[in-house]
């Protein structure tokens, strides 16, 4: 079954473009692996130290092995100091 995920990324107000910057690095590598559906980065319009991924994965292990990705890791060591909040929600679709 696919499963969505929507993550939430707050980076502090003075790493706004070198977060957003670590953000995109995912997008080529992330969007080439098995069972990404759909990987997309929004920022939010009024306040752009708010940036929203939308992603489908069409089932949990393929995301359970994104997580896994060297990609990923780099992404995660690079921004750890960079963010004020991380938030993911991990959704199954019901209608």
């Amino acid at each position: 079954m696919p499963i969505t995920v929507v993550a939430k990324v707050v980076a502090k107000k003075d790493c706004v473009e070198a977060v957003k910057t670590e953000l995109l690095k995912l997008i080529a590598p992330t969007r080439q692996e098995n069972g990404c559906i759909e990987y997309n980065l929004h920022q939010d319009h009024d306040n752009p130290t708010v940036f929203v991924f939308y992603e489908t994965w069409e089932n949990g292990t393929c995301l359970d092995a994104h997580m896994a990705t060297k990609h990923f890791k780099s992404y995660v060591e690079a921004v750890t100091s960079m963010i004020e909040e991380k938030i993911v929600h991990k959704m199954d679709r019901i209608a």
